[in-house]
């Protein structure tokens, strides 16, 4: 769900230059030590002879089957934006395919107040099992983090499989996702009715006007991110290699003046014993307006001959919950999913806006030493923060103290979770932990809507 907007939010000033990010060698230091272990890292371009094994890796590492020589050249061709890397055991017995694989590329994360942050957002990172407990995976991870700080970015961000692996590396979910599970016929619609009209359209032009709206909306809601251009591909089913294409339904909401406000992707599974109780499996929705979303969502529990409707990767705080007259037709399950973790702590905040006036003392914890430090942040009426060292001494008077590590700092940076929350759970110290939860709030829960 996005949200209407008066005015663009501001762009942060930080600026990484992606191509030289992606063309960069390897980290030295993991590369000296898988080294030692007599272990080859290093950076494999897309367009070289060793990215088909690569993705032949990264496919087995996911429990997928083996890629067709078409769907190499598609990845390959949807790839050019990332980095790519691999750990080689020369003794292996196909000494060509990686033991170890990740990738990652710059893009931008909306932060609280709309600004968009760059940051490295990494995926593909699996390890063989044949060569597991020999510091792989944390050689490769603690690379791209010191790849990422060389480039200047100042935030790294993921979705994970494991949801156990990552906060050793200061990694923390700060946004959640919610599953939903429908039953229609107890859900009675009572939302609104907007003038707009819903209309069936091919994949293919869902595909055209899919990243343009998102380019429009994703400012909007703390969390999301620049989609790569592949993605929408895989949601809209639009290369040769799509698997089940076929299945996908497409439809637009267009307000009353003829514009496109919003899109919806979906699937139907039949009920082969009961023709009444169908399913639907809403791949992706995206709505630039209020009136787009309640449409939209109004066309998909109302479809005839389904018994129930599926969405994953929604938000927390869904308003769908208050347009349906039953709340109890919603099963809702929570889980981790956009993982966050800052690099430099003074732009990071910076970057952000926040809900309350105040001054934070903040003492971070960082075991990888990126972030480690004293600050000052200091948010003035408008919810701007300004970052100050904290030397040494006691901290400026009226000051809230907050001593935490980097992973719980990241985990309240989107607003996705309370640091009074925190507090209560041990894993932050702090002076007043309410009046720092006070200042770090937001008034709309984080998002992120999709995998990468």
């Amino acid at each position: 769900m996005t949200f209407d907007t008066d005015t663009r939010p501001e762009a942060t000033t930080t600026t990484v230059d992606a191509a030289s990010f992606r063309s960069a060698p390897v980290h030295e230091a993991s590369r000296a030590r898988l080294a030692g272990n007599g272990l080859d890292y290093r950076v494999v371009p897309v367009d070289g002879d060793g990215y088909p094994q690569w993705l032949q890796v990264v496919a087995r590492g996911f429990q997928d089957g083996e890629r067709s020589d078409e769907q190499v050249a598609s990845s390959r061709e949807r790839s050019g934006y990332r980095r790519v890397t691999g750990v080689y055991d020369p003794a292996a017995p196909i000494a060509d395919a990686p033991v170890a694989t990740i990738a990652s590329w710059i893009g931008e994360l909306t932060v609280p107040g709309g600004a968009a942050v760059p940051s490295c957002a990494i995926s593909a990172v699996t390890v063989a099992p044949t060569h597991r407990r020999r510091g792989i995976a944390r050689a490769m991870l603690e690379g791209e983090l010191g790849a990422a700080v060389t480039a200047g970015a100042p935030m790294a961000m993921l979705t994970v499989s494991e949801s156990t692996l990552y906060g050793r590396y200061g990694f923390a979910p700060a946004a959640l996702s919610a599953s939903w599970r429908i039953e229609t016929k107890r859900a009675a619609w009572i939302g609104p009715r907007p003038d707009g009209r819903v209309d069936f359209i091919t994949r293919e032009r869902l595909r055209e006007l899919v990243a343009p709206l998102h380019e429009q909306v994703r400012h909007d809601v703390a969390g999301e991110i620049d989609v790569p251009g592949g993605h929408w591909d895989g949601f809209a089913g639009t290369t040769p290699t799509a698997e089940k294409a076929g299945e996908k339904r497409a439809v637009q909401y267009a307000d009353a003046g003829g514009e496109v406000r919003g899109l919806a992707i979906y699937s139907v599974h039949g009920n082969d014993d009961d023709f009444t109780k169908a399913s639907v499996r809403v791949g992706y929705l995206l709505a630039a307006t209020d009136d787009a979303y309640a449409a939209l969502w109004r066309f998909l529990l109302e479809l005839d001959l389904v018994a129930e409707v599926n969405a994953d990767e929604l938000s927390v705080d869904e308003p769908l919950r208050w347009m349906i007259a039953d709340q109890r037709a919603a099963r809702v399950t929570l889980r981790d999913h956009q993982y966050v973790r800052i690099l430099d702590v003074p732009t990071a905040l910076e970057a952000r806006r926040f809900a309350s006036p105040g001054t934070i003392a903040l003492d971070v914890a960082d075991p990888l030493g990126h972030a480690a430090g004293r600050y000052i942040l200091e948010v003035d009426a408008d919810g701007r923060g300004s970052v100050t060292p904290w030397g040494p001494g006691t901290a400026p008077g009226g000051a809230v103290e907050v001593s935490l590590g980097i992973e719980e700092l990241s985990a309240a940076y989107l607003g996705g979770v309370s640091l009074a929350t925190l507090a209560a759970a041990g894993r932050v110290r702090s002076t007043d932990a309410s009046a720092a939860a006070r200042v770090f709030a937001w008034h709309t829960a984080p998002r992120l809507s999709i995998w990468y």
